[in-house]
């Protein structure tokens, strides 16, 4: 158990310290500020092109953040010689990959968490299609700006990463003004209860995506890691209509149950449109979308575990 905890602390905190998991943070979280000013070109809409731009965001951002996350933890690692250096030690095969999950998956919890924030602050920036809250508009960036300032003064004076330490900052900053703004600013136009069951599943999809990304890394480059879960993630975005219909062949409706019941069904997750028609998501939904996860997840664990435990590690340090 110890093994496992340092493995998935280690994963974490060397995602945390990659340059990519920054500049992708924070790429995101400037888009998800700057939705807000596109409002200004709608008309009575501004609240759903909010919802919907920062949702889109956080679910391709943080596809990229678990594939860069899974390939610099794992594949890196069965190259460079540490892999093969834990298993040396008293180190289990599936005790690695259940550790790097673990890690990857905070990770991205990590990653989602600060885009939902963010997402949360723009709906109190969009105030209607004629005016924004410029004040929250600039303290928003303030906080981002200050952050980036923070990790430049902590690795020019104490060497430490710029990366994680200005995502600290941005972890515990964003979050306090999040809560100001829902204590004492107006309410936005919207169920803001189903907004945060809607987030939540959010991170229930990329968390779904984290773990099948490790299962390639075991195998793959990161980029045809990439290639082949972007296919996954598209095809899970539309597999109602690709494998629903009535094809008029018994046999060709069958094989294409099964295609739909292997690949994840990315639209559970996708609830913008009951947030644009003010529909509320029940929390028994939320139960269900979770149970969904954790099987999931729980067969791709296995699945991983499985294909390392066949994988030849010394090769890859030659």
């Amino acid at each position: 158990m110890l093994n496992f905890f340092h493995i998935a602390k280690n994963t974490f905190t060397e995602s945390v310290r990659e340059p990519i998991f920054f500049i992708l943070l924070i790429t995101a979280l400037v888009l998800i500020g700057h939705f807000p000013s596109m409002t200004l070109f709608v008309f009575g809409d501004q609240i759903k092109l909010v919802v919907d731009s920062s949702m889109a965001t956080v679910l391709l951002f943080g596809l990229f953040v678990a594939v860069m996350s899974s390939s610099h933890t794992v594949t890196r690692e069965m190259h460079n010689g540490t892999v093969l250096l834990l298993m040396s030690k008293p180190v289990y095969r599936w005790t690695f990959i259940l550790a790097k999950i673990a890690g990857i998956v905070f990770t991205v919890l990590v990653f989602v968490f600060l885009c939902n924030v963010g997402s949360i602050i723009s709906l109190y920036i969009a105030r209607d299609q004629f005016r924004l809250d410029m004040g929250a508009y600039y303290i928003y960036f303030a906080i981002l700006i200050a952050s980036c300032i923070f990790g430049t003064v902590m690795n020019f004076m104490y060497s430490r990463s710029f990366a994680s330490c200005t995502t600290l900052a941005v972890w515990i900053m964003l979050p306090v003004y999040c809560a100001v703004c829902l204590v004492f600013k107006e309410h936005p136009g919207i169920l803001l209860r189903s907004y945060m069951y809607a987030l939540v599943l959010l991170f229930f999809s990329v968390s779904t995506m984290a773990a099948i990304t490790v299962v390639f890394a075991t195998r793959l480059e990161m980029v045809a890691n990439l290639t082949v879960c972007s296919m996954i993630f598209f095809l899970g975005l539309i597999s109602s209509y690709l494998f629903l219909r009535d094809t008029g062949s018994a046999v060709l409706n069958s094989i294409c149950r099964i295609f739909y019941a292997i690949l994840p069904n990315w639209q559970f997750f996708w609830l913008a449109d009951a947030l644009a028609t003010y529909q509320p998501i029940p929390a028994s939904y939320l139960l269900w979308a979770g149970i969904y996860v954790i099987l999931y997840v729980s067969l791709c664990t296995v699945w991983a575990v499985v294909v390392f435990q066949s994988r030849e590690i010394a090769r890859d340090t030659l």
